[in-house]
């Protein structure tokens, strides 16, 4: 059986989706670079930045920070900000604090900006919803979306599906963070990620 080939998925999406809009999930600036550069030129995008996942409030004012300054630089969308909310991770993470990075923590923080991204989307009269986080190389595509469609069928919410580190797009969001001076943090954002990093 052949993967699904998700970055195609959304591009046909995307063609048949003109004038219509997306809430966007992003979890930092450089992330979003490339997907907006992506998205917005064929859909009206608000970027949603739901991070309860970052391990310090220090750290989430900087990465919204960063992604404020880039899309006033750009134009490309509006946002629409939650409140630090780290309460949220933590209790999704609770009973999996000593999984590796990438396993099934992972997947419940996934899981958890997600469905909080459909609901907004829902209740906000929104066409679809989407994530910036099938752009990591180090992020599972096809488990991000596995949870997007099972939102979307249990939201009742349109889900854009994406792979977006495809045709170059991780090394393109490299390169939009340098002309922008983006700060690029080194690890995902929660202590977990942070501590694996070292």
């Amino acid at each position: 059986m052949n993967a699904v080939n998700y970055d195609r998925v959304m591009q046909e999406m995307l063609a048949a989706a003109e004038g219509k809009t997306l809430l966007l999930h992003s979890c930092c600036a450089p992330c979003s670079s490339y997907c907006l550069e992506e998205v917005a030129k064929r859909v009206k995008t608000t970027v949603f930045y739901y991070n309860p996942n970052l391990d310090s409030a220090e750290e989430y004012a900087r990465r919204k920070g960063e992604q404020l300054r880039f899309l006033r630089e750009t134009g490309l969308a509006d946002l629409l900000d939650c409140d630090y909310s780290p309460e949220q991770f933590a209790e999704a993470a609770r009973g999996y604090e000593g999984e590796k990075e990438g396993g099934a923590r992972c997947t419940r923080c996934f899981e958890l900006r997600l469905a909080r991204t459909a609901q907004e989307a829902k209740a906000r009269g929104y066409d679809f919803f989407a994530t910036t986080l099938t752009l990591s190389p180090l992020k599972d595509a096809k488990r991000i979306n596995a949870i997007g469609f099972r939102l979307q069928e249990r939201e009742g919410i349109a889900y854009l599906p994406s792979d977006f580190k495809k045709r170059g797009g991780y090394l393109r969001s490299v390169e939009l963070s340098k002309e922008h001076g983006l700060y690029r943090q080194n690890y995902c954002g929660c202590i977990y990620s942070k501590n694996a990093s070292r």
